[in-house]
């Protein structure tokens, strides 16, 4: 007796996976948080402060691990990457999310109809859900402020099979570890000559200096379009190439995790303050945060710490945190929900915990199950 099963062209061709890395989705659930407290901060203690009041920055770092993360995984299996079933399994994994906090901030649209002209809104409410905003500066915000990453992110999943293919097959001097460094250092000055050129010109003309409140159409094509961060996500495929050409021992991983983790340290405690917020926002930090990256990319004891369960757990749901978190917490309190409730004496905690539950929620009831029919799906009609 026989039985057959259908599976995909991905399924049959590609090599085994990656081991995980734990460390880094744990990495990212403190990263995840931290942005979370910047955009609606609590009472907190001094010390936290320049963590929480620069969480902007943490932004970029994303881009640096997705494009590491993507290249640590398929670039053992460039030969065999199927486009279409890449992109298929990002929006598989990315759209029904997104659609569904956008059914979810509906209510955010009668804002955004005294905020812009009638074009701009109905241009805005064609764009967001074709994932677009983000290549208008004026838009990138429109409907879910936070959402414009995944105009970036598009951008950067369309492009990346040919990237991997492309440094398989026509790059590979590109290869040892001496040339990756030179290559993620050149791709980190070169993303940050937008931001000099900024600081230098000032086309906005702004009579003070930038700051996370700031308007105006240059600053705005620097934060949100895609274009800023292309550097950011190839400084991460490199980083990724990097991390599989070099030959460390736990020990070593170890002391460049504690490194990274160190200067960083010493970097917000004493460089942050100081330094403009355009350059800031343009990734000054990236070696800093690459070598963090690579420490806790092998077994040591910090790579533990950093894999504790629950971090681990979260971090599984933290694009639904980071979709979800904005307009959710807004509407909570457009909607007093705090002091119908009768528990506004432990808001915004009580904010918080909603918030997390909601994305468990929709990590497990949306983001999994649409993910699993739309690849089911599509197996059975290729």
């Amino acid at each position: 007796m026989t039985s057959t099963t259908l599976t995909s062209p991905a399924q049959v061709s590609a090599p085994p996976r990656q081991p995980p890395l734990p460390a880094l989705t744990g990495l990212r659930t403190l990263l995840a948080l931290d942005i979370i407290l910047f955009h609606f901060t609590p009472p907190h203690p001094d010390f936290l402060s320049i963590f929480i009041n620069n969480g902007f920055v943490f932004v970029g770092w994303f881009f640096l691990i997705s494009g590491f993360i993507l290249s640590y995984n398929y670039s053992p299996r460039a030969a065999t990457l199927v486009s279409r079933d890449f992109w298929l399994a990002r929006f598989a994994r990315l759209y029904p999310v997104y659609l569904l906090v956008l059914i979810l901030s509906f209510p955010m649209l009668q804002a955004e109809w005294f905020a812009h002209s009638r074009a701009d809104f109905w241009r805005g409410l064609i764009l967001t859900p074709l994932l677009m905003q983000g290549w208008s500066p004026s838009l990138a915000t429109f409907w879910n402020t936070v959402a414009w990453t995944l105009s970036s992110e598009v951008l950067l999943y369309l492009a990346f099979p040919y990237i991997i293919r492309g440094w398989s097959r026509h790059l590979p001097w590109l290869s040892t570890p001496a040339r990756l460094i030179a290559l993620f250092f050149a791709l980190w000055i070169i993303g940050l000559l937008p931001h000099t050129a900024y600081l230098l010109l000032n086309p906005d003309h702004l009579a003070v200096p930038a700051d996370r409140y700031t308007y105006g159409f240059w600053i705005r094509f620097l934060r949100y379009t895609p274009f800023p961060y292309i550097c950011t996500f190839l400084a991460g495929v490199t980083l990724g190439k990097l991390h599989l050409a070099l030959t460390l021992t736990p020990r070593q991983r170890l002391a460049l995790a504690t490194t990274g983790l160190t200067a960083l340290l010493v970097a917000f405690y004493t460089i942050v303050p100081h330094v403009p917020y355009v350059l800031l926002h343009g990734a000054l930090l990236l070696p800093l945060f690459a070598t963090l990256i690579l420490g806790l990319s092998a077994p040591h004891p910090l790579t533990t710490l950093f894999s504790w369960k629950p971090l681990v757990l979260l971090g599984e749901t933290t694009y639904c945190l980071y979709l979800l978190h904005f307009n959710a917490f807004i509407l909570i309190h457009k909607w007093n929900l705090p002091q119908r409730l009768h528990v506004a004496s432990l808001d915004p905690w009580i904010s918080y915990i909603v918030l997390i539950l909601l994305a468990v929620a929709a990590h497990h009831l949306v983001e999994n199950p649409a993910r699993k029919f739309i690849l089911r799906r599509t197996a059975q009609t290729s």
